[in-house]
């Protein structure tokens, strides 16, 4: 699905975005991070906990990019929605590659016995197919009606359904309403490893994060508007960004921001951010035209999907590959790290250090593979 038009404010935004993701998942020491490179323990958002929901907000903007022109011909839907199925199953193919990744080469039957069905871009693949379908056959104002809907429904689900077989609802981790049907569905040897009993991925958490995208939508068919001024787009997604703002601190108190359950307070919270940080860079780069600056995070943009993918499949090698040091048995992720940059600085600009490393590694490649105009369609 290619996009008619590129706009680099929106590569940009996808980059910093996807350069984010790497930084925060690939530390050098997971016991030694700096407070905003954390996910918060449950309530709350730190910034690490923006970068997510910002990417599923930039697939809702790319999607009226994708399809829009398209949309208006109905002869083209059935062969557009055989273009989204397609995309929504290898998303979701490769999200399961790297939960298989590298047990699978070793003992395929235990790999698929404790596969992780849930995950990022499982998440991301579901979320895409609701939200393409949903722009493919809807009006801007049945997608706000659904945008609405879906947070309103969240809320009545978390808040007012009982738990089958545990009692009233509730945000707890392994209790609340999510947790108890990610069970059912997958079983406990399929979720989350380091919970087992709750998935921050899960299958009820997709109903909010097709909000969040719907959001993206909302605001790319904005950006598209012939009818709309410029600056009257700027002043429309500042303002909006500020009241979403403002709703979810004011919802907070009665439904707390939470990204793991991916509340509808943590919906607009997200997508208010999303919204300013866009909007700004949508005046500067595409409207001003200061976009030199763009160029490194750009080759992140136009690359995402694979960036991520690989780069998550070199650092599950990286833990994987074992080599003998002073008499013992060590990952190679441990002995260059140990090696390089642990004797050298403290534990918490070692492991920063390291996740930079990674990003600038990878940045080198992608810069290459675009120099070459190689742009993996996922």
């Amino acid at each position: 699905m290619n996009t008619t038009k590129r706009l680099v404010s929106l590569d940009t935004f996808r980059g910093l975005t996807v350069a984010a993701m790497i930084l925060v998942n690939n530390p050098g020491n997971w016991g030694a991070l700096y407070p905003p490179l954390r996910h918060a323990n449950w309530h709350g958002c730190t910034p690490t906990d923006l970068i997510f929901p910002f990417f599923l907000f930039i697939v809702g903007v790319a999607i009226t990019f994708s399809l829009g022109s398209r949309k208006r011909e109905i002869s083209n839907h059935k062969s557009l929605v055989g273009s989204i199925i397609k995309r929504t199953v290898i998303l979701f193919a490769l999200g399961l590659i790297l939960a298989l990744f590298p047990l699978v080469l070793t003992d395929p039957l235990e790999a698929l016995k404790t596969v992780r069905i849930p995950g990022v871009l499982q998440r991301i693949a579901l979320v895409f197919f609701a939200t393409a379908i949903i722009f493919l056959k809807m009006g801007w104002k049945a997608q706000a009606g659904i945008f609405a809907g879906l947070l309103g429904l969240y809320w009545i689900l978390l808040t007012q359904v009982p738990v089958p077989g545990i009692g009233p609802a509730n945000f707890d981790p392994d209790t609340n309403l999510g947790a108890w049907l990610d069970r059912v569905v997958f079983g406990e040897s399929h979720l989350w490893q380091q919970s087992k009993t709750w998935d921050p991925e899960g299958l009820l958490g997709t109903l909010p994060a097709i909000a969040t995208c719907l959001s993206g939508v909302l605001t790319g068919q904005l950006v598209k508007s012939k009818r709309i001024a410029n600056g009257s787009k700027l002043m429309s997604m500042f303002g909006a960004g500020i009241v979403f703002l403002s709703a979810a601190i004011w919802w907070d108190d009665s439904f707390p921001i939470n990204k793991a359950l991916w509340t509808s307070s943590y919906v607009l919270y997200t997508s208010g951010f999303a919204m300013l940080l866009f909007a700004i860079l949508y005046g500067v780069i595409d409207l001003k035209g200061y976009e030199t600056w763009t160029k490194p995070f750009v080759f992140y943009g136009v690359n995402a999907i694979t960036v991520f993918f690989l780069s998550s499949i070199m650092a599950k090698s990286m833990n994987a590959i074992k080599i003998t040091a002073a008499g013992e048995e060590v990952s190679l992720k441990t002995w260059i790290y140990t090696s390089v940059y642990t004797p050298y600085l403290s534990p918490l600009n070692a492991s920063l250090a390291w996740a930079f490393t990674f990003v600038f590694i990878w940045m080198l490649i992608l810069w290459w593979m675009y120099s070459k105009k190689i742009i993996i369609k996922v």
